[in-house]
């Protein structure tokens, strides 16, 4: 996948590919075969060895694809064994079309009747775009069939029963080893529960006409390691430490030290000039031992509090900084002091309990927290990624970091960015912490807050798959702290 690739909605697809078969003046024929041909050449490279085919054909287009497989893989000397749901015949013009193209092929098709027959691959073709429901019956049957199956599985432009729009998997679902898209990306298979089912994920853009995608914005954009460089030039020889700005991370209550730790020696890595940290007396000799850079405060009152703000340019609050009368008081005071903010953890909690506007900070929720400043259940969230990430960039006038697999970034406005790294190893706790230093770092360094967000989730991530190298399992937010700092120093793009 290109690092600089553009990702649209199921209504985008939609008129793109009815604006193409509209100028290429056949009703979608020439794409149809274009696509069925495109698999047929994804399943020979990735399966070269595969003698044995199984096409599972839906009733729409996405079926039609299929069966132009099945009739090119027929004609290729392949054994290809095509199964369709009882009543679930082709049901679309082309579909039609391209399922008697291959009865007139010698080719035929049977009903699944609960088993699946000798196969090296399978094709999926039974679901596209316009799934928006859970599978069930004999739908739902075949899935499940298929899932236990243990084969090799090629899923034509989506995987069956996973949404393309919003990635949600209402039901069951294949999961496909490699998934061919058409035309182009769709958004939904880069964030959430389809990262489950997607397997490796390619794109057959197939022959349209330019102004057909030229006329369609894209939904979404991927970020993904290439961006860096022109986000984060080197500095100049004749620097100094104010420069790069300086970050004052607050919080860190009675028991929870560990968390302002980690934000700020991830502030300091990630190239603040300077980072201060306000929290419990009795964390700061410890704070100090760990990271003598640090310039330590031990905070009991918001006075205390108020005489630090002068000199930051970013405040990041809400590691570690409970919910108590003292995260109360720090939390209205930072609120006030009108500097730049990255809001995380507790201070998110205490933004959902006495919700209010916060233009042009930085939130950066996991979808628990997401769903109580959204007000609604986690499991909604998660159901539509995109959606809640620009309800909460709306509702706070804020940029919005909604962490998980697929994490999106959003702002008032503009396209929202999906991060193209991250695993799963990164689920334990104290990685939050990481990310608010390393986007405080970037926002005090000069980066706007929609990039230092996106540039911050992004360099996160990236450390996370680093890291991970040795293995996802014990994977510790510290062990990203020496791949962080080579990638906030990316290599110029002198191309």
């Amino acid at each position: 996948m290109p690092e600089l690739a553009e990702l649209f909605d199921v209504a985008a697809a939609r008129r793109i590919d009815a604006q193409a078969s509209a100028r290429l003046g056949d009703g979608g024929a020439s794409l149809m075969e274009q696509a069925g041909q495109a698999a047929w050449q994804c399943l020979l490279e990735r399966w070269p060895q595969a003698r044995r085919i199984c096409v599972v054909a839906g009733p729409g287009n996405n079926g039609g694809d299929g069966y132009v497989l099945a009739r090119l893989a027929r004609q290729a000397g392949r054994h290809v064994q095509v199964l369709r749901l009882a009543g679930d015949g082709a049901a679309t013009p082309l579909a039609q079309a391209a399922l008697q193209a291959w009865r007139d092929a010698g080719g035929e098709e049977a009903c699944f009747s609960g088993a699946l027959p000798a196969a090296d691959v399978v094709v999926d073709a039974l679901y596209g775009l316009g799934l928006n429901r859970a599978p069930a019956g004999d739908a739902q049957a075949l899935i499940e069939t298929i899932n236990a199956a243990a084969l090799p599985v090629l899923s034509l432009d989506v995987p069956s029963g996973v949404a393309a729009g919003t990635g949600a998997v209402p039901g069951v679902a294949i999961r496909a080893h490699l998934t061919l898209q058409f035309i182009v990306r769709h958004r939904g298979l880069y964030t959430g529960d389809a990262l489950e089912y997607v397997g490796e994920r390619r794109l057959a853009p197939l022959q349209v006409p330019d102004a057909a995608l030229t006329e369609v914005p894209p939904a979404a954009s991927v970020w993904a390691q290439a961006r860096l460089a022109a986000l984060l030039p080197a500095r100049r020889a004749n620097t100094h430490k104010g420069e790069s700005g300086h970050v004052l991370c607050v919080g860190g209550n009675q028991g929870s030290g560990g968390a302002v730790m980690l934000a700020s020696e991830a502030a300091l890595r990630a190239g603040a000039g300077l980072v201060s940290v306000a929290t419990q007396a009795a964390h700061a000799a410890p704070l100090l031992a760990r990271l003598p850079e640090a310039m330590v405060h031990a905070v009991e009152n918001a006075g205390d509090l108020q005489a630090l703000f002068p000199r930051a340019k970013v405040i990041a609050i809400g590691p570690g900084l409970g919910q108590d009368d003292w995260a109360h008081e720090l939390w209205r005071q930072v609120l006030a002091s009108g500097t730049p903010l990255v809001i995380d953890a507790d201070a998110l909690n205490l933004l959902a309990a006495a919700p209010q506007v916060v233009h042009g900070a930085i939130l950066t929720p996991h979808p628990g927290e997401a769903s109580r400043l959204l007000g609604c259940s986690t499991a909604q969230v998660q159901a539509d990624r995109f959606a809640a990430v620009h309800q909460l960039a709306e509702r706070f006038h804020a940029v919005v970091v909604l962490k998980g697999a697929g994490t999106l970034v959003a702002a008032p406005g503009q396209r929202p960015r999906v991060i193209a790294a991250g695993n799963p190893g990164m689920a334990v706790g104290g990685m939050g912490d990481l990310l608010t230093g390393i986007i405080a770092a970037l926002r005090a360094q000069g980066l706007d807050a929609f990039d230092a967000a996106s540039a911050g989730a992004l360099v996160h991530a990236l450390a996370g798959d680093s890291a991970a190298a040795q293995g996802q399992r014990g994977l510790l937010p510290t062990d990203l702290l020496v791949p962080l700092r080579r990638l906030v120093n990316p290599e110029p793009d002198i191309a």
